[in-house]
């Protein structure tokens, strides 16, 4: 009996120095800086998941639930708009850096298009945080075939050195 007890005592001192464990690392995280994300990476999946869910919230709606875009894509509207594009390997994304992808959505595609191009993408950055761009823009980029990638990773690592 007494063996039985001394065994009930270990198992729940050992539960309270879990339980008390695990608070002072919750507490000692409530001070910390969060991350900061400067890029768009397809291989940070706790960023890949927070950006399906803000695709599927915000982005989704136009670009389409499967990243296909809107149908006619490359030819313009009556009002002289192009509709939004997909954002799959079929579109053109994948053609433009990380940082001029996070610029069009922070601030809108008119701010960085050519002269005489009128573009529809509104600018999210009075709704979306940096952080959440940037996890939008690496669910969009896990997405795409490791090719295309990896032909995105060089080119935006390029654009950062000039």
């Amino acid at each position: 009996m007494a063996g039985k007890t001394n065994i009930i005592i270990i198992g729940v001192i050992i539960v309270a120095f879990g339980i008390i464990g695990s608070a002072y690392v919750n507490v000692l995280r409530v001070g910390e800086e969060p991350q900061v994300i400067d890029w768009a990476d397809p291989g940070n999946t706790e960023l890949v998941a927070q950006g399906a869910t803000i695709y599927d919230e915000v982005c989704g709606t136009c670009h389409g639930e499967d990243l296909q875009g809107q149908p006619d894509w490359q030819t313009k509207t009556e009002d002289g708009m192009l509709p939004a594009p997909p954002h799959d390997a079929s579109g053109h994304t994948w053609h433009h850096p990380d940082q001029l992808l996070f610029e069009i959505t922070k601030f809108g595609g008119q701010k960085n298009a050519p002269e005489g191009f009128i573009s529809a993408m509104p600018e999210f950055g009075d709704i979306l945080s940096d952080r959440d761009i940037w996890a939008s823009l690496a669910y969009i980029k896990s997405r795409w075939p490791e090719d295309i990638r990896k032909r995105h990773a060089q080119m935006s690592e390029r654009m950062k050195v000039n």
